[in-house]
């Protein structure tokens, strides 16, 4: 892909399709991580004398107007972390806001309103997507967590704007995701965490073609206990993936892939803060296992010391309630204190690190959980594939 310092910007409106699906709260951004990673390409194009036109969506508005999903908020934040001022357009296509865009000066940027207020952005209307591409002389796409979508604004418009280009943020997510599947430093160990193997068949079979040992743990851990014939009281557990998981385990063993699977537990009678907890090495019948206990955190902490590549993504336990917090924020803590090459993806892999301070020793943290995933499932992204397919 051509990037954005290989494109003259002067006097050109610059489309950058950037990702501010960002949490709001009381009218405001609530956690600014995704808009702080795109300011470097943001900031490229205003030193470069482009005429700046962010889009992005918030949120699933559904096809239609919500100003409880409005952009306005985060025009806030953007302008706050410019120091510049940043217009807001009161709608992402029609005739104001073209003139408005039109309008632009080298160095000036306008906000377009939620591209999801219509639903011909998910739908990739040609319609549609010849609108906001009038808004364009320069399409960048910077919205990495968006790429797996074929939307209007990811890839629709693309092919109806005269030059397009990668952004820094998308640069670097290909950059670090694309040593994972080609080039990776070894021993490189992925951590898979959340609630279901059915969530994550694609990537677990593309990394274990990769990985030289692959940590499982969260919910998904009990569908695979449960192939071994172990006991997993009332923990979450797939049994129509039962047949699944044990092929996946016989294609690690065939592959000699150690997998490491929790071999003990915290447990309680329910799912939420209070419960009366223990640790145990067997899940009784009428207990849920809901985070891995001290022995796995430590077996996972010995095998992450190992590692020259991590790949991390989900979480290792119910992670959103204390105490079931514990062994995810120790692998975090672990990840962090490795000196390998560290990439962490997922809301709550990314939470995890950010509440333990250390996201500073984090190698990358990738803004695109879902994209992420199946970008290491090895199939082309749609939004990349707009890019190189026109580049």
């Amino acid at each position: 892909m051509r990037l954005i310092d290989a494109v003259d910007l002067r006097g050109k409106r610059v489309f950058i399709r950037v990702d501010f699906n960002v949490p709001l709260s009381d009218g405001k951004v609530a956690d600014a991580t995704r808009i702080d990673a795109t300011l470097p390409t943001i900031r490229y194009a205003l030193e470069h004398g482009g005429r700046v036109v962010l889009a992005s969506h918030l949120g699933r508005p559904k096809g239609k107007p919500n100003a409880a999903l409005s952009l306005a908020p985060v025009r806030a934040a953007v302008a706050e972390r410019l120091g510049s001022a940043v217009q807001m357009a009161p709608d992402c296509i029609g005739e104001p806001t073209q003139a408005l865009v039109d309008a632009l000066a080298a160095g000036e940027v306008v906000l377009l309103e939620n591209l999801r207020f219509h639903r011909e952005e998910e739908k990739n209307d040609e319609t549609f997507s010849r609108a906001l591409a009038r808004l364009a002389d320069v399409y960048v796409n910077d919205a990495f967590g968006t790429a797996h979508r074929a939307h209007a604004s990811t890839v629709g418009m693309v092919r109806f704007v005269p030059e397009r280009a990668a952004g820094f943020l998308l640069q670097r997510e290909c950059e670090y995701l694309g040593k994972v599947l080609s080039a990776p430093e070894r021993p490189l160990i992925a951590i898979l965490g959340g609630a279901k193997v059915s969530d994550k068949i694609k990537v677990i079979r593309s990394l274990l073609e990769r990985v030289d040992a692959l940590l499982i743990g969260g919910a998904m851990a009990y569908t695979f206990l449960g192939a071994q014939g172990l006991p997993t009281g009332k923990s979450l557990v797939e049994d129509e993936h039962i047949g699944l998981a044990d092929e996946l385990l016989r294609i690690a063993a065939n592959r000699k892939v150690e997998v490491l699977l929790p071999t003990d537990h915290i447990v309680a009678d329910q799912a939420r803060a209070g419960s009366p907890t223990a640790t145990v090495r067997e899940i009784p019948a009428n207990r849920i296992a809901l985070d891995i206990g001290p022995a796995t955190i430590e077996r996972f902490r010995r095998t992450i010391q190992t590692a020259r590549t991590i790949f991390w993504n989900g979480p290792l336990g119910m992670f959103e309630v204390t105490p079931f917090d514990a062994g995810t924020m120790a692998v975090a803590a672990a990840v962090a204190d490795s000196p390998a090459v560290s990439i962490v993806g997922g809301g709550d892999s990314v939470a995890a690190v950010m509440r333990s301070g250390r996201a500073g020793d984090i190698t990358h943290i990738s803004t695109g959980g879902g994209a992420s995933l199946e970008f290491l499932e090895g199939e082309p992204l749609p939004g990349l594939a707009a890019l190189e397919a026109t580049s």
